[in-house]
């Protein structure tokens, strides 16, 4: 083993990026461990591109970090020279009465967030390719877009490296463990110390983590591109991301084209399968997974109900609030946790990645995270 590193960070996916490069911008000698390759599809970052919105309809108490996220994801492109945020504006699109619509307008009102509710008519009337029922208004807010997740995450490694970090990719962490003053990280290669130990290996925290394995459950997650019928509907400039509650309470998601060929659409949740990440059944994909998508093209986006052109699986890592988990383990303070993320954290990662910094350099962080707090949860110390 060398001399200690300042800091470990295991995961080195959208936040765990993000926190290396902030680290090492800051003269910490740090340390990225990653499972997988850096950047990788197996996680919860593959997909091309991940929604960014400020009508924050989980809780309008995300929208400050979400606007400090902007700032940062336009940071970054500035240094890397490369456009990764890309802005097509956004619909939110429900019933009046919608947990979608209700928490978008809340989070509008209480940011004072340029926006519009738009009819059913003016809706068809600005993008006629929805298809939704006559009672359902959308609220348009013209900031949101996507970031382009793998080439961020890439971003993020590429920069932190200029900056002096370390990350070793394709090196799984087998076990860890915490004194008073140092962290000792043993992987399948190699053991290393730090001072601090960052955790933020998304769907894989459950094994790293002892009590999170009855709070944070792994979920299969699929995305699909599809041959749109009338492409000029659907390119950016012309279709915004949206997300679009139906009337039984389904949550469908999508995005222009762009990156790859084809409309992207999402159903969160899916099919409600929990998985173990460990495992490669979650990964493959059959004729019930297209047809659980097609189910909402069919209805509301018929326009881009075409061929399939791809598919791809990621994990949603859900805990029971839907909250993130951001916090020090109870009796090991110098080990902190970041994630599950619930299914919506990606937009979050270049502010979360000064938050993190500023934990583990024991500073206070610029914006409340108490929500975060692992102790919401009933959990037992850490043995």
């Amino acid at each position: 083993m060398t001399d200690p590193y300042d800091v470990i960070v295991v995961g080195v996916g959208a936040h765990g990026s993000a926190t290396i490069a902030e680290l090492a911008a800051r003269g910490c000698r740090v340390l990225g461990l990653e499972r997988s390759d850096v950047p990788n599809t197996l996680g919860s970052s593959g997909g091309v591109n991940r929604m960014i919105r400020l009508a924050y309809n989980e809780d309008p108490r995300y929208v400050p970090l979400v606007q400090h996220a902007y700032d940062r994801w336009r940071a970054l492109e500035a240094r890397v020279q490369d456009r990764l945020l890309v802005v097509t504006g956004g619909l939110d699109i429900g019933s009046p009465s919608s947990a979608v619509v209700e928490g978008s307008i809340a989070a509008c009102r209480a940011h004072e967030l340029r926006h519009e509710i738009l009819s059913r008519t003016e809706l068809r009337r600005r993008y006629p390719a929805f298809e939704v029922p006559d009672d359902h208004v959308a609220v348009l807010q013209p900031d949101a877009g996507f970031v382009m997740s793998e080439r961020a995450i890439a971003a993020y490694a590429a920069t932190a490296i200029a900056d002096g970090a370390e990350i070793h990719g394709n090196e799984p962490v087998v076990a860890w463990e915490a004194t008073d003053d140092l962290v000792t990280v043993r992987t399948d290669r190699d053991t290393y110390r730090a001072r601090r130990l960052l955790l933020a290996a998304g769907a894989w925290m459950p094994s790293l983590v002892d009590i999170l394995r009855d709070v944070a459950v792994p979920e299969r997650q699929v995305l699909m591109w599809t041959q749109p019928r009338e492409p000029a509907m659907f390119q950016v400039g012309t279709f915004p991301v949206f997300i679009h509650e139906d009337d039984d309470g389904t949550e469908w998601y999508g995005f222009p084209e762009f990156g790859i060929p084809g409309v992207k659409l999402g159903r969160y949740r899916h099919r409600g399968e929990t998985i173990d990440p460990r495992t490669d059944s979650w990964r493959k994909l059959d004729g019930e997974d297209e047809r659980h998508l097609r189910e909402g093209l069919e209805r509301f986006l018929p326009a881009a109900n075409g061929p399939l052109l791809s598919w791809r699986t990621c994990i949603f890592t859900n805990v029971p609030d839907q909250h993130f988990i951001i916090d020090r383990l109870p009796d090991r303070p110098n080990v902190i946790i970041a994630s599950p993320c619930s299914g919506h954290g990606f937009k979050f990662a270049s502010a979360l990645g000064d938050v993190l910094a500023d934990l583990v350099m024991d500073r206070e962080p610029g914006f409340d995270i108490g929500m975060f707090r692992l102790d919401r949860f009933e959990v037992a110390n850490v043995a």
